[in-house]
């Protein structure tokens, strides 16, 4: 997408932006000419969150921007104003720390963005850009073509994003960042010893695969991210009803996230040894779909009886999840669409967070709350694996009970990660139902901002 956010000094010709709120407009008025103090009194302007008011000059022409921000840390706050404001250039005058400058010139950028891949004739107008030094602008705006990417993906219909489509997607990144990736399809799969996978997408007319994409010094830190590709999900066998499945496009969500955040490492630079796996299907209908009762092979040599075809997206994951706690990795997170029952407890804005170390949630849960990047911690509770009991295998992959869909579903995948690996696993909705400044409907990333600050603080030169 085009930066709306760009470096340098400042330029002639740059419109000031001053941000104030309900407490601090009478004193900013107190510092303003009488002129200015009669314009913005006339306009009704009351400083309140995500409102403008465009001051002129003694010639009527545009002379600065006053905007209401609530908080000044909020990354949201001026996100409305790319659409809002006129083509023109502006930069922030409100001394800011150069971190909270950070987050609102990358609540700025998404403000501009549009999906428009599929409209024949897309947004004509320029948009306003936002003037900042030249490192902000350069941190800023990976972060924002990041997510963009994590957006567009989830945004893109099956018809055009099916498990082959992810996989040239993920090629493409992987070409322009020097990094090497693979993918398994198909037969290739149970050959290679990734039954699990392939069992859940082999009705697909698009094989399943595996996407493997490695980048970074061997000998750095591993950091392995794994997501759920799941390109369209009709629920298998048992099948969804209409309306469940039509945002179905957006179960790969999880595939976008961590995709997003390998563009972001490496654009960035972070010395670590990156892995990126991400199991992509289609859960498809058709005679050789796999069925309720069916008893799967997994990687791990763990068996799967399948309570539920429509909980696909943990049958795939855990063959992911083997193979990324194989090579022992400094910290492992995995990222998926996986749940509804999360989405009942915390609602669609506010992922879930699981893991079986507390230093690595507690961190991921105070960068949250530094990037005002939400998220909230549920409990590994061992005592509801019995929920997952089997009579035929080592465990079911569902519960016949609707209680603590979003625990037994983590509990599940926590089977394949050893014990001594540091795991995290998001359950997220990677959707915005609503549009707020900066988030529009469609795909979003969810503790996306949260898990790059933590990336960076730890591994970050």
């Amino acid at each position: 997408m085009t930066s709306h956010v760009v470096g340098g000094a400042p330029e002639p010709g740059e419109v000031p932006i001053d941000l104030v709120d309900e407490n601090s407009l009478d004193e900013w008025l107190e510092g303003q000419p009488e002129p200015t103090r009669r314009w913005v009194r006339a306009s009704g302007f009351e400083a309140r969150p995500h409102t403008c008011c465009l001051v002129p000059d003694a010639r009527r022409e545009l002379d600065s921007v006053l905007v209401g921000a609530g908080d000044r840390a909020d990354p949201w706050c001026c996100a409305d104003l790319p659409a809002a404001l006129p083509a023109r250039r502006f930069r922030i005058r409100t001394e800011l720390e150069p971190d909270v400058l950070e987050r609102v010139a990358v609540g700025w950028g998404l403000g501009a963005y549009r999906f428009e891949r599929y409209r024949r004739r897309g947004s004509e107008r320029e948009r306003a850009v936002l003037g900042v030094d030249s490192n902000t602008a350069l941190r800023a705006n990976r972060q924002v073509e990041a997510i963009a990417l994590v957006r567009d993906l989830i945004n893109t219909p099956a018809s055009d994003l099916l498990p082959g489509d992810l996989c040239e997607a993920a090629q493409a990144l992987a070409a322009r960042s020097g990094a090497e990736c693979s993918c398994l399809a198909g037969d290739e799969l149970v050959a290679n010893g990734y039954p699990a996978i392939h069992a859940v997408g082999r009705a697909s007319a698009d094989p399943p695969r595996l996407i493997d994409l490695r980048w970074g010094d061997p000998a750095a830190p591993r950091v392995t991210l794994a997501g759920k590709g799941v390109c369209f999900d009709s629920g298998g066998l048992d099948l969804k009803p209409a309306s469940g499945m039509r945002l179905m496009k957006k179960d790969m969500g999880g595939a976008a996230h961590v995709l997003g955040l390998a563009r972001l490492a490496m654009s960035a630079e972070l010395p670590i040894r990156l892995r990126v796996l991400v199991p992509a299907v289609e859960n498809a209908v058709a005679g050789n779909a796999y069925r309720p009762g069916d008893v799967l092979a997994t990687r791990a040599g763990i068996t799967v009886e399948v309570d539920n075809t429509d909980a696909e997206g943990r049958i795939v994951l855990c063959d992911a999840l083997t193979e990324a706690a194989s090579e022992e990795p400094d910290v492992l997170i995995d990222f998926a669409t996986l749940t509804g029952a999360a989405r009942i407890a915390l609602g669609p804005d506010l992922p879930a967070l699981f893991s079986n170390d507390d230093d690595l949630a507690h961190g991921l849960a105070r960068h949250a709350e530094e990037v005002r990047d939400p998220l909230w911690r549920l409990p590994l509770h061992r005592p509801y694996e019995d929920l997952l009991e089997s009579r035929v295998a080592d465990t079911a992959n569902a519960a016949p009970s609707p209680h603590a869909g979003a625990i037994t579903a983590a509990l599940f995948l926590r089977r394949f990660v050893p014990d001594g690996v540091p795991w995290a696993h998001f359950d997220l909705m990677a959707w915005n139902a609503r549009a707020r400044p900066g988030r529009p409907v469609g795909g979003e990333a969810m503790a996306f901002r949260a898990t790059w600050a933590w990336l960076e603080d730890r591994y970050g030169e």
